[in-house]
């Protein structure tokens, strides 16, 4: 899986965009030319706030972080030897409760119950792809601006508007947001709303 790209941003301002590495190299050079900068990171595909570790040598930030793709591919791993049995799906246990009609019918299905339930959840995944993207797209979206803009004008307005998908009202609440919020979240946002 490729890396979820980061943005920073120092108070309001948009400080940083892009890979992990990339992002955690240009925030140690701005910390040591300005110590009491206030950064926020955030992944820009959930929009959850990420740590980074920013104390010590440019050199040790990086030593830090995860590395990269390329690198822990370079590293040969010894293949383990196939066994005999059925091969790893997977496949995670958990445990479900449904009602006694619902395993009967479960119970008459081609493969099983788990078999029935695989194909139901994949046929729910496609039917519902639309959907589970604007969802996605309103609850990133709503992260990131309810921590750098959950003290602007018309917060609650904006909120209200992405989650009931009304992207006029929404556009005209986050107007008078400072610049770099205002287009980062409209940027997380684009998915959220009804095609026109």
């Amino acid at each position: 899986m490729t890396p979820s790209p980061l943005t920073a941003f120092d108070g309001k301002r948009k400080v940083a965009a892009g890979s992990l590495h990339a992002v955690a190299q240009t925030l140690k050079e701005l910390v040591s030319r300005e110590p009491d900068a206030q950064i926020l990171v955030f992944n820009d595909d959930n929009g959850q706030q990420v740590d980074l570790n920013l104390h010590g040598s440019l050199a040790e930030v990086l030593q830090r972080l995860p590395q990269s793709r390329e690198q822990v591919e370079e590293i040969a791993v010894p293949a383990t030897p196939r066994t005999a049995g059925r091969p790893r799906l997977g496949v995670v246990a958990r445990e479900i409760t449904l009602l006694p009609r619902h395993w009967e019918w479960l119970a008459t299905q081609p493969g099983g119950a788990s078999v029935a339930l695989r194909k139901l959840v994949e046929h729910a995944q496609r039917g519902n792809k639309a959907v589970d993207e604007q969802r996605q797209a309103r609850e990133t979206a709503y992260r990131f601006m309810s921590a750098l803009a959950g003290d602007e004008a018309g917060f609650e307005e904006a909120s209200r508007a992405l989650f009931a998908g009304q992207r006029t009202a929404f556009l005209t609440q986050v107007a008078t947001w400072p610049a770099d919020v205002r287009e980062h979240v409209l940027r997380l946002a684009q998915a959220a709303w009804n095609p026109d």
